[in-house]
């Protein structure tokens, strides 16, 4: 186990976060992994706290991986739906987080589609705050989990290629991974449609490729992006096939990665759009694995900002 030693209220991104802290977190979720293949998947670490979920926007992977995460760890969830609130009366977000925390909770899991949003409410409470995902900002802990998958794949995280491809432009989970891959010693190669790839990238340190097989040649990682309609306003491609054509991940396209490379997507899938059902079902793909150690990730994050030292079973 890590022997650093984690002093942090919040988990708001992973900018902030050191080399030291990110293996703290990936250490802590290697002990947690093997609560899943016991018959009573349950330990008492938080037995006695309080977590709130506070999701403002639509969620069922992260949400329900949370939610399992609590479970797990004996803590007592208490899900709060934005849309039958008092938000929608007209109270303040600040005034419902204020409002949550006279309810002594011990941490508040929130995801809001505007970016700051978490950090606005680490200020205000008293509770500890993890960043669910902010917009087009953050997801943390779908950064942890991917690295958490990678290291568990590969042995290791430093001196990997890892490419990430699809609609970089308006994806929360890319600038996680940035941030996190970095700082692990990974190099990060990104490609996706002209319309979708930020300006500034280069700026975060990472490589542009300009088309789908530069970005793939000898990648120890390839991670495939959705299309993120919802953040776009409008669609930025002629159409999904002419999409899937250039930047669709496919069996024949995979070869000019290296022959063990692993093939990720944070998910939800949108199968024949960015990669090819043989792809994301074959046996280069640890997609599946991606859901299972997030539940392990989470339960890791959990513990640390709980403020629990030792005593799990």
């Amino acid at each position: 186990m890590n022997e650093f030693s984690w002093s942090r209220k919040d988990l708001l991104g992973i900018a902030e976060l050191s080399a030291a802290e990110i293996g703290l977190i990936l250490d802590t979720a290697e002990s947690f992994r093997e609560v899943a293949t016991r018959p009573i998947k349950k330990v008492p670490t938080l037995r006695g706290k309080t977590v709130i979920n506070l999701f403002f926007e639509a969620s069922t992977r992260t949400r329900s991986s949370f939610e399992i995460a609590e479970k797990r760890l004996s803590a007592d969830g208490l899900n709060f739906s934005s849309a039958s609130s008092a938000l929608v009366k007209g109270e303040s977000l600040i005034d419902t987080a204020l409002n949550l925390q006279a309810m002594a909770p011990d941490l508040i899991v929130i995801r809001h589609g505007h970016p700051g949003v978490p950090h606005m409410l680490a200020r205000r409470v008293a509770a500890g705050v993890i960043n669910a995902g902010d917009g087009a900002h953050e997801h943390p802990t779908q950064a942890l989990l991917d690295a958490f998958t990678i290291r568990q794949a590969k042995g290791r995280i430093e001196g990997l290629r890892v490419a990430i491809i699809g609609d970089i432009e308006h994806s929360r989970v890319v600038r996680s991974n940035i941030h996190l891959l970095h700082k692990m010693g990974a190099q990060v190669v990104v490609a996706g449609p002209y319309t979708m790839m930020p300006a500034e990238i280069e700026a975060l340190g990472v490589e542009v490729a300009h088309n789908l097989d530069d970005a793939l040649r000898d990648a120890d990682v390839v991670m495939m992006l959705r299309i993120q309609l919802e953040r776009q306003g409008k669609s930025l491609i002629p159409s999904v096939k002419e999409y899937f054509n250039l930047f669709g991940l496919s069996r024949d396209r995979l070869k000019l990665a290296k022959d063990d490379v692993v093939v990720m997507h944070p998910g939800p899938m949108n199968r024949g759009v960015e990669i090819a059902s043989d792809v994301a079902d074959g046996p280069q793909s640890v997609i599946l694995e991606q859901v299972s150690n997030g539940v392990a990730v989470r339960m890791a994050v959990l513990y640390l900002l709980s403020g629990v030292r030792g005593g799990e079973e």
